[in-house]
């Protein structure tokens, strides 16, 4: 046992320095916001008698993920990280001060709290695909799966702690004490990000914002790895939204158990959620991310058995428990392959599109599960919310799930094949390229094969409308054409080719005949309002 500790904190991240002053940051920040969300809802209930406004909270805190989470990780991708995380974390260290002064001077209606609140939830969204695309800045990337894990105990430590703390200070010192509290955490984050090294841009030719969206967007459509991850995630995170939506009815009508036994189960699931993140590691290093999302999500589903079968706290206490392991496994994993399998230029948009996907199934779950125990009791909810995980691991099975090799994801050495006699403007275009190959008869079918799979790739980066065509004179010519926006695009295409890319490419390229090269052209294509355009 002695040996294995010293062996996980040679291998820890938290050697690293730049992690470590990091991480303290990020505690700071999940401590605080727990505090922040858990003291506004209690407020806001002795604030005003309406269960609507009460309910707001939580929207206020979760709604800005679901509209702009995707505008958030493109802001990331395209500006410096450090950057978006110091003015995020202002706007909530500016927050957390509004509240505890609001309160002290007790100027803090519903109204303003509210505010308050959706400021919190504005600043998160923002903040946190930042956060997490920054890791891999930090620390090396075999050292990924325990950072992703130990950002898992951060967030699961505050989860049980920062409600805990808030309360206790809310009795000892009063409401204002929490929020003061909360800034202060978020002002250390503020600290720790105004120390961090600035990094530039992925690439010189910046994205708008908008072509920053839709670089998203176009990117998932055609990364197979990413929509399964999503789905995979999706379909875990619904399934376990019964707990969280109905773990308070657990502990009052299943248990008989006022708040003493809510915070128990509470803690009984940090404490199995901290147990479990220090092993996720070695699990990297025995099984493949897909069997650890599968075995995850069955432990999930024993856990919610033994909570559903059990009228004893202890028993439930250790159900908790194991869905904290569940619980933890199964997201470290999932954020850890989204990490691995996004290029640095989309990384922020790929863990914001996660992000999206956790929140959204815990709204859209919590809501389902809430409303069947209400129509059928939470034995009911929780056996269902079972039932269906067992399900949706069969069906999402075809979802393979894997870890990126540094080849998949490192940016290669873009071709030196680019000639052109006057450069573009960035806003010229659409770029119209055209590949041509000379392929021999008998290897058109291989050929034609790795060329098809060169799709994927093209449209990731950048590329729309692209064809294959054949010549009906020469029938060894088989010609690719793809069109890109603008220069500006093109040159981003142009730099976001992976190694992984290139040996796509390079599959191509040596199934063409040798004695015929490969011929690129590049066209500009141009409007008739532009004055050198007119031909009268």
């Amino acid at each position: 046992m002695r040996n294995w500790f010293l062996n996980y904190l040679a291998d820890s991240p938290l050697r690293e320095a730049a992690y470590r002053h990091f991480y303290t940051g990020a505690l700071g920040h999940a401590m605080a916001y727990a505090m922040m969300t858990t003291t506004a809802a209690w407020l806001m209930a002795t604030l005003t008698p309406s269960a609507f406004m009460v309910a707001m909270v939580q929207t206020a805190t979760t709604a800005p993920a679901m509209l702009v989470g995707l505008l958030a990780g493109a802001l990331s991708d395209i500006f410096d990280r450090r950057r978006v995380m110091l003015l995020t974390e202002c706007l909530l260290f500016g927050a957390a001060l509004l509240a505890a002064l609001a309160q002290f001077l007790g100027w803090l209606g519903p109204g303003l709290l509210l505010l308050v609140t959706l400021m919190i939830g504005v600043g998160v969204v923002f903040f946190m695909p930042a956060q997490w695309a920054s890791v891999n800045d930090l620390v090396p990337r075999e050292k990924m799966p325990a950072a992703v894990s130990l950002a898992s105990v951060a967030n699961n430590s505050a989860r049980s702690i920062g409600p805990a703390l808030a309360g206790v200070l809310t009795v000892w010192v009063g409401v204002g004490s929490a929020f003061l509290a909360a800034a202060v955490g978020f002002g250390w984050m503020v600290f720790v990000a105004w120390r961090m090294p600035p990094r530039p841009p992925s690439s010189k030719a910046r994205e708008t914002v908008f072509s920053g969206l839709m670089g998203g967007v176009r990117y998932f459509r055609h990364s197979e790895i990413m929509r399964a991850l999503s789905v995979r995630t999706t379909a875990f995170v619904f399934c376990s939204a019964s707990l969280w939506a109905l773990l308070p009815v657990v502990a009052r009508d299943l248990l008989h158990q006022g708040a003493v036994g809510y915070g128990s189960l509470l803690t009984g699931f940090g404490i199995g959620a901290v147990c479990c993140a220090v092993a996720v590691p070695s699990l990297f290093r025995r099984f493949s991310v897909d069997t650890i999302v599968v075995r995850s999500s069955v432990l999930w589903t024993a856990a919610m058995v033994l909570l559903v079968a059990s009228d004893y706290l202890v028993l439930a206490l250790i159900a908790s428990a194991v869905a904290g392991m569940a619980w933890v496994s199964a997201l470290s994993v999932l954020a850890t392959a989204t990490q691995s399998n996004a290029p640095d230029w989309v990384r922020a948009r790929a863990l914001s599109v996660n992000f999206l996907a956790v929140q959204a199934s815990l709204a859209l779950g919590s809501a389902l599960w809430g409303a069947v125990a209400s129509s059928f009791g939470v034995r009911v909810a929780l056996c269902a919310s079972a039932v269906l995980m067992v399900l949706l691991i069969l069906c999402t099975r075809r979802w393979k799930l894997t870890l990126a090799n540094e080849a998949d994801v490192r940016a290669g050495k873009p071709p030196s094949d680019l000639v052109y006699t006057v450069e573009p403007a960035a806003d010229d275009g659409p770029v119209l390229v055209q590949v041509e190959y000379a392929v021999s008869p008998e290897r058109r079918q291989e050929f034609l094969r790795a060329l098809f799979a060169l799709e994927a790739v093209r449209r990731r980066n950048g590329a729309g409308h692209w064809l294959v065509f054949h010549d009906l004179e020469n029938v060894d010519l088989i010609v690719e054409r793809y069109v890109v926006d603008s220069w500006a695009g093109y040159m981003r295409l142009r730099s976001r080719v992976t190694v992984a890319d290139r040996d796509a490419v390079t599959r191509v390229e040596v199934l063409a005949r040798a004695d015929v090269p490969v011929r690129f052209s590049r066209l500009i294509g141009f409007s008739s309002d532009q004055p050198w355009a007119k031909t009268d």
